[in-house]
């Protein structure tokens, strides 16, 4: 999946888009995608000026990210202009290293189940074939024109 076809599943746009390209995807399984961190990202002025670090929240949210598309490229029937993936919740969330500048992430979104309409997601962020980040996502379909 290229940055195209992110766009087009995607609400989200610079500086916000954390995914830039999809490398391997299952329907209804999982999806593996990357993300290239460059010292121009926005949140490295502050964040921090002397070592930068990307902030861990980002770095769930580019597994957020990840669990959407695999959710809406697993059901495109189900997704049009106005629907959207809400992420509804968080479990489990552990940072094992520093992800800087220079750095690719490859983000891993598994489907564990699919419970009233609200996906259930283990997630994995790794840089070099060490964990990064790891955590348990939940997210779920909204029409936003209701």
């Amino acid at each position: 999946m290229d940055i195209n076809k992110i766009l087009s599943l995607l609400p989200h746009r610079y500086p916000f888009l954390l995914v830039d390209r999809v490398l391997e995807f299952e329907k209804d399984e999982r999806l593996l995608a990357i993300k290239n961190v460059t010292y121009n990202e926005p949140f490295f002025n502050g964040h921090f000026p002397i070592k930068p670090v990307m902030p861990g929240v980002l770095i769930v949210e580019a597994m957020a990210q990840a669990t959407g598309l695999l959710a809406m490229e697993s059901n495109p029937d189900s997704v049009n202009e106005s629907t959207i993936y809400l992420f509804v919740g968080i479990d489990n969330a552990r940072f094992k290293r520093p992800v800087e500048p220079g750095d690719q992430l490859l983000i891993e979104a598994r489907l564990e189940k699919l419970k009233r309409g609200i996906g259930i997601f283990s997630c994995s962020a790794k840089v070099d074939g060490k964990i990064a980040a790891t955590a348990d996502i939940m997210c779920t379909a909204r029409d936003i024109t209701a």
